[in-house]
């Protein structure tokens, strides 16, 4: 910038005494003045060369000629603009404070008042703005500046000059507004109006509450597609100290259609409940009607009537009861709310959980000797498979509710584990020549509803489906007033002696599963040949229905993935699964299950790998691609494609870390009971974290470790936050990363893991130690953490003490501990060089790393 500060002194050395720099960014540099005329101390900023000559002095002289009227308080007023040199530039007072970015930077997370104070005052600034015809456009931490307890807002008009220039923003960095702030339709270069500016201050907001933006990502292209397309995490979850008020305000303002968010500042503040000009003092004693806040989380009836009791009812944030329920729902991230819950408002009962969320628990078996077990589980699974498909039910799919069946556990205990308000249990008996059903609907107490039973021939169980769907249409639609109008139950069949053996099949895989997970290895051969047999005796019973065939695919399919240690087995059970996809997709080209069932053979095939031939491997992804997405085409909730896709992408070059983690919240939201639930909350952990989006990483772990508190892997998640500054520094944190460290090696099953694991949470300790200033304690422990090749053959350990080594202040280290890792992984390279985590986004200006991986293509 020298050139720059020459040419601007000479050409200003009349006016402004002009010495030194102050900051640049992707739109200006900022210079420190001083005023000859008045004797004050000013801010010079300049556009950059290539900025300014895409506007044109005319275009620019107009808009900061409209932008030098806004006179208000909270707004950097503007002294005197022109062209020097051919130089852009405008003159401000210059502020002695700081920048909201540079106490971000400073402190990440701020007091809740001093959030909503600096909210409020950029408010208060933009509403006057805008009822002057001015919409900022690039609201962001940079240009609010901070000065004695106060805000002011920078840069009004000038993002308006580069829209209009047609600037795009991988030319000009800021120029267009930041894709961290931006709305999703001025990110798409549509029309922007008020709603835009608001859009950008909820994001504002939200890192000053959270001590992130709401979405991050690679590049700008990523994080643009998040703010276009991936709802935004609640603020609670991460804070619980965050008012509900505010929360609400946030996520109204972050709305994606600009129709939805408030049309006002003014209406934004009343939102938070605040009027607009409100200080922060004024805020805690200014009153919420239920009109404008109703409830919004469940209640018991004592705490109901206990508030409708109250005289003058505190703020809801304020209410113990609320702090409490509130911790126990689930928000969530990719599809706005992923819960194991409808997601509706609380109905209009006096119970604590919603009875739209239904769990259909097993049927029980009342034949003497159990022989109708599997007509029970075969009515079970209809009956949820029925009830999903009616518009205003949650139901809890089938991996919910296996868990519970046989336990003896109390209904009550099960509706709160499944967070369901209604449960539906039945039974199946003999009755001469025929069979009972009798179906039962419960609340979340357990206390009986409703009750009916029905009697109808065993030999065609279709009919028998069909009739206990409709009962429990009729229960369910006096509970909670839904008209369950549901589809016929679709068998596939019409064979009972079919449907009899498929069924008996499906037992058989569930006892091998189970024998499997408890190491009988040959009782699990044993069960599944069993399940082979009877679902190939279903096959030949009727050929026309595709279920047996894939049913007998997913069994090749689960012993191919069980023999890693044996190719040759695992390659002729791949083939065996192909050939019965095949079969099942010869009756019926668009099945959902048997083209989700081809896309993970094919998927498999090239994961395991089976397949050496680079063209030959290209095919398999690309094929196991549009299978699986065509699978959840033609099934939106088949939720097994999803999850497999969601590990497919990331091998993806084509595909972002963003649809990773929209098919992976597609899959649990789909089925939050998946058998692969662990794997996938796990997954959505670490991709949120590679993106630094640390509440979304927070929130998946934390649910991962609810859910699977016997996991290591949700331990290891927590102990990896500890390495971002998502999680503040305190003096008992490196005594807390200790303890997770014993449990991560605990809790490994595997001996072999075992050794790995404590490596690794070594590494991770180091990390935490440096974040809290011991760093001569961090060093040592990484030197003395000796990598085993045996343990570690991929150097992955390598790859991670590489990112600590930057903690710890040692670069030098750091790019030694990369090169270790390119060793045996020289095909990352190239997204060491293009795109680098953000771990090492701070390393890769250093010329010692250009040298290792190249410089950005």
């Amino acid at each position: 910038m020298t050139d720059t500060l020459e040419r601007l002194q000479a050409s200003l050395a009349d006016r402004y005494r002009v010495e030194r720099e102050l900051g640049a960014g992707g739109m200006a540099t900022v210079f420190l003045a001083q005023d000859l005329k008045h004797e004050r101390e000013v801010a010079i900023k300049v556009l950059h060369p290539e900025l300014g000559a895409s506007i044109g002095s005319e275009r620019f002289d107009r808009e900061i000629r409209l932008a030098a009227k806004l006179q208000h308080p909270h707004i950097l007023g503007l002294y005197d603009s022109g062209a020097a040199d051919g130089l852009l530039y405008y003159v401000m007072p210059f502020v002695r404070g700081e920048s909201l970015r540079d106490r971000l930077n400073r402190e990440t997370q701020l007091p809740v008042d001093d959030a909503v104070h600096i909210a409020l005052e950029v408010a208060d600034a933009l509403g006057y703005a805008h009822e002057h015809g001015v919409i900022h456009r690039d609201i962001k931490p940079e240009n609010i500046l901070l000065s004695g307890g106060h805000c002011l807002v920078a840069d009004f008009g000038i993002a308006r000059a580069a829209t209009e220039a047609g600037e795009k923003l991988t030319q000009t960095g800021m120029a267009l507004g930041t894709p961290l702030y931006m709305s999703p339709e001025q990110s798409m270069g549509e029309a922007v109006g008020p709603t835009a500016d608001l859009y950008s201050l909820g994001c504002v907001l939200y890192e000053m509450l959270a001590g992130t933006p709401p979405f991050t990502g690679a590049n700008a292209r990523a994080i643009m597609a998040r703010h276009a397309m991936t709802p935004v995490s609640g603020l609670r979850e991460v804070r619980a100290s965050v008012p509900e008020e505010v929360e609400e305000a946030v996520l109204s303002a972050l709305a994606k259609a600009p129709a939805d968010r408030p049309q006002t500042a003014k209406a934004f503040c009343e939102l938070m409940g605040t009027p607009l000009g409100a200080t922060a003092t004024r805020r805690a004693h200014v009153r919420v009607t239920s009109t404008r806040n109703p409830v919004s989380v469940r209640m018991t009836m004592e705490e109901f009537e206990a508030m409708k009791a109250a005289q003058a009812p505190p703020p809801l944030w304020r209410r113990p009861w609320a702090v409490a329920v509130a911790a126990l729902l689930l928000v969530g991230a990719g599809t706005g709310v992923w819960r194991l819950t409808s997601g509706r408002g609380p109905a209009a009962v006096p119970g604590g959980l919603d009875p739209h969320n239904i769990a259909v628990l097993y049927f029980a078996d009342q034949s003497a000797d159990h022989e109708l077990a599997y007509v029970a589980e075969g009515l079970t699974e209809g009956l949820i498979t029925a009830l999903a498909s009616v518009p205003g039910l949650s139901v809890v799919s089938k991996g919910g509710v296996e868990p519970y069946q046989g336990t003896g556990l109390a209904r009550d205990s099960i509706a709160r584990a499944l967070r369901v308000g209604t449960l539906v249990m039945g039974s199946v008996e003999p009755e001469r020549d025929s069979l009972r059903v009798t179906v039962r609907i419960l609340d979340d107490g357990g206390i009986e509803l409703g009750k009916a039973s029905f009697v109808k021939s065993g030999g065609d169980l279709v009919a028998l489906s069909d009739t206990l769907s409709q009962e429990a249409a009729t229960l369910i639609r006096r509970r909670v007033g839904v008209e369950a109008q549901m589809r016929k139950t679709r068998l596939g069949t019409r064979s009972t002696d079919a449907w009899s053996q498929y069924q008996r099949g499906l037992q058989a895989r569930r006892r091998g599963d189970s024998l499997f997970k408890a190491g009988d290895v040959a009782g699990y051969g044993r069960q599944y040949a069993a399940a082979d047999s009877l679902a190939g005796i279903a096959e030949q019973l009727d050929p026309r229905w595709p279920d047996p065939p894939v049913l007998r695919g997913w069994l090749s399919y689960w012993q191919s993935r069980r023999a890693t240690d044996d190719p040759g087995q695992a390659r002729v059970a791949v083939d065996s699964g192909m050939a019965r996809a095949a079969r099942a997709l010869a009756i019926n080209k668009d099945d959902p299950d048997a083209l989700q069932l081809r896309g993970d053979l094919s998927y498999w095939r090239w994961l395991y790998p089976l397949e050496s031939d680079e063209g030959t491997r290209a095919a398999l992804i690309a094929s196991a691609q549009a299978d699986l997405e065509r699978s959840k085409d033609i099934n939106p909730s088949q939720a097994g494609a999803y999850a497999t896709l969601s590990h497919l992408y990331a091998n993806r070059p084509d595909k972002s870390m963003v649809d990773v983690i929209l098919a992976a919240t597609l899959a649990l939201e789909k089925d939050a009971y998946l058998a692969n639930a662990d794997a996938v909350l796990n997954r959505l952990a670490h991709a949120t974290y590679d993106l630094g989006q640390f509440p979304d990483a927070d929130k998946w772990c934390q649910e991962g470790r609810r859910r699977f508190p016997r996991d290591y892997r949700f331990v290891e998640c927590e102990l990896l936050l500890m390495t971002s500054k998502f999680v503040p520094v305190t003096p008992a944190l490196p005594g807390r990363a200790w303890a997770l460290a014993d449990s991560i090696v605990a809790l490994t099953p595997d001996p072999s893991d075992q050794r790995y694991e404590r490596l690794y949470s070594r590494v991770l300790v180091a990390g935490v130690l440096a974040r809290a200033g011991l760093l001569d304690s961090a060093r040592s422990l990484l030197r003395s953490t000796k990598v085993d090749p045996e343990v570690d053959p991929s150097h992955d350990l390598a790859f991670t003490a590489a990112f600590i080594w930057t903690l710890a202040g040692d670069t030098a280290e750091a790019i030694d501990q990369i090169k270790l890792f390119l060793v045996v992984n020289p095909g990352a390279v190239t997204e060491f060089r293009d795109n680098p985590n953000w771990w090492f986004r701070g390393l890769s200006e250093d010329p010692r790393y250009k040298a290792l991986v190249g410089s950005p293509r």
